[in-house]
């Protein structure tokens, strides 16, 4: 018989979040740690959503339903953490760049990267500059991701890293880019560490700039 952390992971992966829900009460009710339940339930359920996203076998919709079940249970779980229990892998600061408002694949790569366990700062789009520094300063952010879908916004990424340089910050943090428009030749032109193509792989990218 699944433990109860099994089945959470695969109510997780089947996008059924009253299930879920369900399922993290009874594992709270077992005592069962919150963190356990974050890490060894959610977090393994979206996991396997995202090998399976990279690989072809689920698409858009099933990953937005697994990553609403996933958020689900991180509502009911999150009060209950201890104040050093939800360090988690490092914080993501998050945004679309200024002059740009789409945020339909902004907001996927940031569902993913929670449901990968790290803790995701979304400051939405439309974002200058000084208000992702501010934001990367304020949370003591590991990494910024920063998407564009225009090709008139890309100079807000170089920009945006400029201006991390000139408040002391670039060395402390990781900036990854995406977008339909970026490519690895413009990534590494405007000065970023890492540049992923989709909401998997940008996961993937974030565990390996940080050495995870």
């Amino acid at each position: 018989m699944a433990s109860v952390l099994e089945e959470m992971a695969q109510a997780v992966i089947d996008g059924d979040g009253e299930r879920v829900a369900e399922l993290v009460k009874t594992a709270l009710s077992e005592k069962v740690a919150p963190s356990r339940i974050i890490n060894d339930g959610l977090v393994a359920g979206m996991g396997v959503v995202g090998e399976r996203f990279k690989n072809g076998e689920f698409f858009i919709p099933e990953v937005l339903m697994s990553a609403r079940a996933m958020h689900v249970g991180m509502a009911l779980v999150k009060p209950l953490l201890g104040s050093g229990e939800e360090k988690g892998r490092g914080t993501i600061v998050i945004c679309t760049v200024k002059g740009d408002v789409h945020d339909i694949g902004k907001n996927l790569v940031a569902m993913m990267l929670e449901g990968g366990g790290f803790r995701v700062v979304d400051l939405g789009t439309d974002v200058l500059p000084e208000r992702a520094v501010a934001a990367v300063r304020e949370h003591s952010a590991q990494v910024l991701a920063m998407s564009s879908l225009l090709t008139t916004t890309l100079a807000r990424m170089p920009e945006t890293i400029k201006a991390l340089e000139a408040a002391g910050l670039r060395g402390r943090v990781k900036v990854m880019v995406g977008g339909a428009p970026v490519t690895q030749a413009f990534a590494d032109r405007a000065g970023a560490d890492g540049y992923a193509p989709d909401a998997a792989l940008a996961v993937e990218l974030a565990r390996r700039l940080l050495g995870l």
